[in-house]
């Protein structure tokens, strides 16, 4: 199940959301996850600096950040954009964002 979320309303998607993962790939596909909690300004995320996740932007400039449900069988929020990196942290320009789920989560009942 997945809902999409409009970059304009990305600030409340996610609010109280926390720490996530940013996600960025090398040359050669392997992907590399850094532990971020970004601020939102002016529509971009700013991140923290990662020397290995900005030598693979340099590679490929897309990114995808990830943030886990907030609660069990919740929706996961998918941030889809590019990020450029420079001395004081990862600049990320979100594309297009969604909350997702699989639908068999959508009853509620919680994980056995």
């Amino acid at each position: 199940m997945s809902i999409p979320v409009e970059i304009d309303q990305l600030a409340d998607a996610l609010a109280g959301r926390g720490a996530g993962y940013l996600l960025t790939a090398d040359g050669h596909g392997r992907v590399k996850a850094v532990s971020v909690e970004p601020t939102l300004a002016d529509g971009v995320l700013h991140c923290p600096p990662s020397r290995g996740s900005a030598r693979n932007l340099e590679a490929q400039p897309a990114a995808t950040l990830l943030f886990p449900p907030t609660e069990p069988r919740g929706h996961t929020l998918l941030v889809d954009g590019t990020a450029t990196a420079g001395d004081d942290g990862i600049t990320f320009t979100p594309a297009s964002a969604v909350l997702h789920r699989p639908a068999d989560h959508g009853d509620g009942a919680p994980v056995t």
